[in-house]
């Protein structure tokens, strides 16, 4: 396999590198910035195109390491030219391989393969690939191929349907984004108690760390605890009145503690929550 980057940045450099790390050859990288092109193949030891033409001609694969809103424009550049059996990915996590929706009809195959996990810097996250679930969908010609590669590599891989692609992504961002979001409203509410925006910071993030990583050795079940999985009704009703005036984190807390209310009916079988889910209703 001769892979090729279209899109320089902290994707196309961090995947490149673990190619490369596993044994696998790297072509090089096109840009719109030569100055990013020429550094990503600096650090792959791979070459700097500055022609469409040339790096599809060299590559049997090509990933579009670019961001997800020029996807279909790039892809409008290049199905034109000669990509007949050649291999086009992306790496988004919010579309899918209909990105290419004409590429088999052009003679190609196309696929998105994402990551699960957060690229955060160009010559340092490749390293934390090697533990990172890989999700793959796309054209069947070659999708046992694509899986094969970073299962090769040690990753688990995960082969998805193209139509539950955005549903894949919003359980991503569940589980990322939107936690950004509480431990905003966390702040937010010690403030309201007479904390500074960094005490409040430096109060939560141990018990954040410390639940994160109970979650990720026991599973979400052993991790519970709190108000919630004790039962404690009398607790979380205060609770709802303290947060009355704010609508928003009211009904935030509202929604997560009825679904906590699930994982603590499986946990404690022989309880009744019947009284804190009328509560949280």
């Amino acid at each position: 396999m001769k892979i090729g980057f279209i899109g320089a940045g902290k994707v196309g450099f961090s995947l490149g590198k673990y190619f490369i790390s596993n044994g696998i050859s790297v072509t090089g990288y096109y840009s719109r910035s030569p100055k990013s092109a020429k550094s990503a193949a600096e650090f792959t030891n791979s070459r700097m195109y500055s022609s469409l033409t040339d790096i599809l001609k060299d590559s049997d694969t090509l990933f579009l390491t670019v961001p997800d809103d020029v996807i279909g424009t790039v892809w409008e550049h290049i199905k034109n030219l000669d990509v007949r059996n050649k291999k086009i990915c992306h790496c988004s996590g919010s579309i899918s391989s209909a990105a290419f929706f004409d590429a088999e009809n052009k003679g190609a195959f196309a696929y998105s393969i994402h990551p699960l996990c957060a690229v955060s810097d160009k010559y340092n996250s490749w390293r934390n690939l090697k533990n990172t679930v890989f999700t793959i969908e796309g054209s069947e010609q070659y999708l046992t191929k694509m899986r094969n590669l970073f299962a090769g590599f040690g990753n688990e891989t995960v082969v998805i349907n193209t139509k539950d692609k955005a549903l894949y992504h919003a359980g991503a961002v569940l589980a990322s984004n939107l936690v950004i979001a509480l431990l905003s409203m966390s702040e937010d509410v010690l403030k309201q108690c007479g904390f500074s925006a960094e005490s409040a910071r430096k109060a939560l993030l141990p018990l954040f760390k410390v639940n994160a990583e109970n979650i990720v050795q026991n599973g979400p079940e052993k991790a519970l605890t709190g108000p919630v999985e004790r039962n404690d009704v009398q607790t979380v009703r205060h609770h709802l009145e303290s947060l009355g005036k704010d609508l928003t984190k009211r009904e935030v807390y509202r929604l997560l503690s009825l679904e906590l209310t699930k994982i603590a009916q499986e946990k404690h079988w022989q309880r009744n929550y019947t009284q804190m889910k009328e509560v949280l209703k």
